[in-house]
């Protein structure tokens, strides 16, 4: 894949995400590197101090270095970075990591040599994985901690992960015929400058969540028809008057998703119930509100990600080198927390699916969802999983973004969070796809319960696709292992798969 400095489009982030994609810099970008390094190493030779180049950093921006000690400056300046703790970054993460870097040194403002992006593309490439610690960056001053330790193996100093364990850097670069880099001035301060690791792991929630999100459709929509719920409010003259975009692409899938169900022509006539719960009838509103939320974040990220992000930035033209903020993450924080309050409700509004579908005086269908209630308990429990899961949520969702604390003896003294924000959506996600495996089971459930009427084709295949692997639930058993195999079918794209043979339907992302 042919990486475009500045270019760089949602799904070639995708892409790389996912792996297996070889990346080569576009040769426009040269003249570009050449010269913003050029302006770096003549600023270097000079008497005038500029940040990261002949100063110290942070509170010791004030500290000159001497020309003799520019190169060890850089070098100590990694090594006392690296300090993160916890679990190591998975791949995906650090995929986008080496890719965002490189595209964004490519823009040619951030006076790095062309060896420099070349490692990081060549690393990339070989399918290597920094070893990179998860926390310790608070999202200004760049991601600093977290992109040390990726610098540090591209020097050959730290490690990287290989088959699920650390090894020397050294070693690996070796095996692979990698060089390992030698820093020049500000090419260390280049490298840790910067919100790669926050964006790119904003980008692997959005990723990740994709999928969980269109499952989430049609888990939404087969508990229509379990509950024997109208297609009444998902008439698209009811959304046409309110405007917004993703409550009117919402209402579209539900229709889609419903269209041709015997089991909704059963009940169009002779119904005594006049309007539906709100968490089956208002499923445009709320889950069109967090499809808008997400579709956002997205835009913002891609902006991020084709961002030159370092400090001080180098204006070739007139040799100007100017120290600014771009590293602070801001954007990234307010995007991963907007995503966050969008999970969550995804979340929410599934949890109160199943405690109505559960609740026979609103749903209509026996008690629990179990033929003999009393002697069996059902879905009663697995409700209450689902209740635990969006309560953790609520908290989760907390955002991250209005905390910050002074750091750098009050020289960075206010920052962004932007990584945790980002870093906390995994178990956010996580949860979400355990509540609409419960759902699943819970509306296929209420489906056999309607038998001989069937659902819609679309809804058949996913109430197919359920039963192949876990059969009803009449008597009580252990479920555990079922909830794990419907949440499965939720993550790993099962039921996105089924959104996506209907023709017609908008993508569910903006195309950017």
């Amino acid at each position: 894949m042919l990486l475009r400095p500045g270019q760089l489009s949602l799904d070639e982030l995708q892409a790389v995400h996912a792996g297996g994609q070889p990346l080569v810099m576009d040769p426009q970008a040269l003249p570009g590197i050449l010269a913003s390094a050029a302006v770096v190493r003549r600023a270097a030779e000079g008497d005038a101090p500029v940040y990261g180049v002949n100063t110290g950093f942070g509170k010791l921006a004030s500290t000159r270095i001497s020309e003799a000690d520019l190169a060890t400056l850089q070098l100590n300046l990694i090594r006392s970075h690296s300090v993160g703790v916890g679990d190591p970054l998975p791949a995906p993460v650090l995929r986008l990591m080496l890719a965002t870097k490189a595209a964004s040194l490519a823009r040619g403002h951030s006076g790095v040599r062309p060896v420099v992006i070349d490692t990081l593309l060549a690393v990339h490439n070989a399918g290597l994985v920094p070893y990179v610690p998860s926390q310790g960056s608070v999202g200004a001053s760049g991601d600093l901690a977290p992109l040390a330790h990726m610098t540090l193996a591209l020097m050959g100093e730290g490690d990287f992960m290989v088959d699920g364990a650390r090894r020397p850097a050294t070693d690996v670069l070796k095996r692979h015929g990698i060089a390992p880099l030698v820093l020049q001035a500000k090419e260390g301060l280049a490298l840790i400058n910067g919100t790669q690791t926050s964006c790119a792991l904003a980008l692997h929630g959005l990723f990740a969540f994709e999928p969980v999100l269109e499952a989430a459709l049609v888990v939404g929509a087969l508990t229509v028809d379990a509950a024997r719920g109208s297609d009444g409010p998902f008439d698209p003259r009811i959304h046409s008057l309110r405007g917004q975009p993703g409550q009117i692409d919402v209402a579209q899938y539900y229709r889609q998703l419903l269209s041709g169900s015997a089991i909704r022509n059963s009940h169009r006539e002779g119904d005594d119930r006049v309007q539906d719960p709100y968490c089956l009838r208002c499923q445009p509103q709320v889950v069109g509100a967090c499809l808008d939320q997400l579709r956002h974040a997205a835009l913002v990220l891609l902006r991020e990600a084709n961002a030159v992000t370092d400090n001080p930035l180098v204006f070739a033209e007139d040799g100007a080198m100017i120290s600014g903020g771009n590293f602070h993450a801001e954007p990234v924080a307010l995007a991963a927390d907007a995503m966050a309050c969008a999970i969550a409700e995804v979340g929410a509004i599934a949890e109160r699916r199943i405690a109505m579908l559960i609740d026979s005086s609103v749903s209509r269908l026996p008690p629990f969802l179990t033929p003999n209630a009393g002697l069996n308990s059902g879905f009663m429990i697995a409700h209450v999983t689902a209740a635990s899961l969006a309560s953790e949520n609520k908290s989760l969702a907390h955002p991250a973004s209005v905390d910050s604390l002074p750091t750098s003896a009050n020289q960075e003294d206010h920052v962004s969070m932007a990584t945790f924000a980002a870093r906390r959506l995994q178990p956010m996600i996580a949860n979400v796809a355990h509540i609409l495996g419960i759902e699943l089971l819970a509306a296929a459930q209420g489906i056999d319960f309607l038998r001989p009427l069937a659902s819609s084709p679309a809804l058949e295949a996913a109430h197919a696709l359920l039963r192949q692997r876990c059969p009803a639930m009449m008597v009580d058993r252990y479920l555990a292992p079922d909830i794990d195999t419907a949440s499965a079918l939720v993550r790993d794209g099962s039921l996105s798969r089924i959104l996506h043979t209907i023709q017609g339907l908008p993508t569910l992302w903006i195309p950017v």
